[in-house]
Formats: C-alpha cells, sequence, structure tokens
C-alpha cells in the first residue's frame, strides 16, 4: 500500500514571508501525522528561502514518523544532514533563480559526486533517494551510486493537456519504475500531484511513497491541514484498491 509523505515546505513560504513566527511548520507536521502522514518532507534550501534549520533540527527531535530530507548536493548541506540524520534524503537539483524544484537530479552526469555523498549518508544511517526524471537511463545511475530509492519526478505527468499526453506520461513512469525494481530500488513519485490528478499515479503499482505538499497545503487553508492529509491519503489508498480489484 502506497503511503503519503507531506512536504511541509510552504508552510515555512506563508512564514517567511511575513518574517514572522507562524504559521510553525514544525506544529503543521504534528498535525499531518496526526492527520495519518507516514511522513514528513522538507527541502532545506541553500538560500533558505522557506525551511529553516531550526524546523529540521525540530521536526527530526519532534516527529514520531519518517523524516525525508529534500536537499542539493551543495558541501554545507551535505554536513548538515549528517549532523541531523534525517530518515531519509533525497538528492535534488538546485537553482537560486527556481520558483520550485525544476526537473530532476542527472544522475547521469554526477554520478561520482552523488556516489561518494551516498557512501557519507550511508555511514550515517541515512537511506538515500534520488529525485529524477522518469528515465531509464537516470534510473540506472541512481542505483550505480549506490541510492536505496529514486523519487520518480512527476510534474511532466501534472502538466499533461491532452490524453495522448497523460498516457506517454504514465506509460514514461511504468518504464522507470520496471527499470528501478530490476535494479534493486524502492520506487517514490513526487511533483505536481493534486486531489485532481492523483487518481492515475496511484494506481500504479509498486510506488511505495508520495511526496506531497503544495496541493495538501493550499487544500489546509480551507479545512486544515490534518483533514488535508486525511483526504489525500482516502484518495491513494481509494485508487490503489482500485487498481487491485
Amino acid at each position: 500500500m502506497a503511503q503519503l509523505n507531506v512536504n511541509i515546505d510552504h508552510v515555512a513560504t506563508i512564514r517567511q514571508a511575513r518574517g514572522a513566527n507562524e504559521p510553525d511548520p514544525v506544529w503543521a507536521a504534528v498535525e499531518c501525522e496526526l492527520g495519518g502522514a507516514a511522513g514528513i518532507t522538507m527541502h532545506l534550501r541553500e538560500d533558505r528561502r522557506h525551511i529553516q534549520d531550526r524546523d529540521v533540527l525540530l521536526v527530526r527531535e519532534t516527529a514520531k514518523v519518517l523524516v525525508n530530507l529534500e536537499m542539493a548536493i551543495a558541501e554545507p548541506i551535505v554536513k548538515f544532514a549528517l549532523r541531523t540524520k534525517p530518515d531519509q534524503a533525497t538528492l535534488v537539483p538546485e537553482r537560486r533563480e527556481e520558483l520550485t524544484t525544476e526537473g530532476g537530479l542527472d544522475c547521469v552526469r554526477q554520478q561520482k559526486r552523488i556516489a561518494e555523498i551516498v557512501k557519507r549518508l550511508h555511514r550515517a544511517g541515512i537511506e538515500v533517494s534520488a529525485f529524477i526524471v522518469p528515465d531509464v537511463k537516470q534510473v540506472a545511475a541512481a542505483a550505480k551510486a549506490g541510492c536505496d530509492a529514486v523519487e520518480l519526478h512527476t510534474g511532466m505527468y501534472a502538466n499533461a493537456r491532452t490524453g495522448e499526453q497523460i498516457n506517454r506520461c504514465l506509460h514514461q513512469l511504468e518504464e522507470a519504475r520496471d527499470v528501478a525494481w530490476e535494479q534493486g530500488l524502492v520506487v517514490h513519485a513526487g511533483h505536481g500531484l493534486t486531489y485532481n490528478n492523483i487518481g492515475p499515479v496511484a494506481a500504479l503499482e509498486g510506488i511505495e511513497d508520495f511526496n506531497i505538499g503544495h496541493s495538501i497545503v493550499s487544500r489546509s487553508v480551507f479545512v486544515g491541514i490534518r483533514e488535508a492529509t486525511r483526504e489525500m491519503i482516502t484518495l491513494i489508498d481509494k485508487y490503489a484498491d482500485y487498481i487491485r480489484q
């Protein structure tokens, strides 16, 4: 059964917009956990535009569920992860000018650097996932670098508008998933997933975790983040059950 990790970055985005101390993403993590989330995801960016060091430290200290730290492969962030020791680190690309993470980590071109980071994180007891586009070469490179898992970038699927485009994106996700399985990797998925488009991806066999943030935080404005978490879990379970029947 696929599980939901809630990304709380944009709770911190609202806080940082006023330079205030609310809403507190640490309390949001508690509410997500009470809503049934299997994990909490945070992206500590180099420019600290939303999540701050204290957020990661306090969530790590208080969460009873998996803590997944999204992180660039920049050395200061790697050292922070080694000190903080999240349950899982997801290696992501990062550019200062982007609004949110664009594209996937290039494991083919950066394999040597990624492999070195993976070894260091493993020595600290941290499982490692790579956030990649659903491309078989990237999957194979992530496996060769020693990653435990891959998170398949669902942005192209989320942005598809025609039935043909959607089906093509779903096929790419399935193909990448199959190669990941062959390489012994755990498969996660995320980026751009919403209450409206989660169904076909949740119906794909073998995706163990979904990392979803913006849509849940947006929904929480109206129903609260605990209920927004529950609603997303209900949808994931519904479509996963449907495909098994």
